[in-house]
């Protein structure tokens, strides 16, 4: 059985983690390995993207520059520090973290410099703004979580996951895997300082 890339043996041994064994061939120059593993994750990669940035075009151009950088790091990845899957997500967040990052930038570039008036009208971008700034404050707390529970919450929210395939992506019992995202959970809480 095949559950997003994981051959998953119904037999209990350990599942193989394929986009892993792809990362491995790609990282060998196996142009057809990569193609196979863009053909995989390209749609979940594109979708973890434009939740973060909203725009589709730029989403876009970062899905592109995503793979990119998995075509050429994929030498880095280290199967034994976990799954395939979760270290091209992280490549991809990052990415989308850093675009929001650097058009906040130009904009506050544009309007020290007096190019954009403070009083622009309502249109919603100020909303977007705030989002990704919130977003960038969640990235940052999840950056100090133990590599399991950011593991365990990344694959959740980001990749939409149940804890149930969560369990066999990352080859953990079900309840190590409720019990990471429940205390990784809480450590974000305090974190991000959330009280109720």
């Amino acid at each position: 059985m095949v559950i997003d890339g994981m051959d998953v043996p119904e037999d209990g041994i350990q599942p193989v983690d394929q986009v892993g064994v792809l990362l491995l061939l790609a990282a060998q120059g196996d142009q057809q390995a990569f193609a196979r593993l863009y053909d995989l994750l390209s749609p979940r990669v594109f979708g973890l993207i434009l939740r973060v940035l909203v725009d589709r075009s730029q989403s876009e151009e970062v899905l592109q520059e995503v793979f990119l950088e998995v075509w050429q790091s994929a030498g880095r990845f280290t199967p034994n520090r976990g799954q395939g899957r979760a270290w091209i997500l992280t490549i991809a967040h990052r990415r989308a973290v850093d675009r929001v990052r650097s058009a906040q930038a130009s904009r506050d570039r544009d309007i020290s410099a007096g190019f954009r008036d403070l009083e622009v009208a309502h249109d919603g971008v100020s909303e977007q703004v705030e989002l990704k700034i919130a977003g960038e404050r969640v990235t940052e707390a999840l950056s100090t979580l133990p590599e399991a529970q950011r593991e365990a919450i990344t694959l959740a929210y980001f990749g939409g996951y149940s804890q149930s395939e969560i369990a066999v992506l990352v080859g953990a019992p079900l309840g190590t895997v409720k019990t990471r995202m429940r205390d990784g959970l809480s450590r974000l809480r305090v974190q991000m300082g959330v009280t109720a």
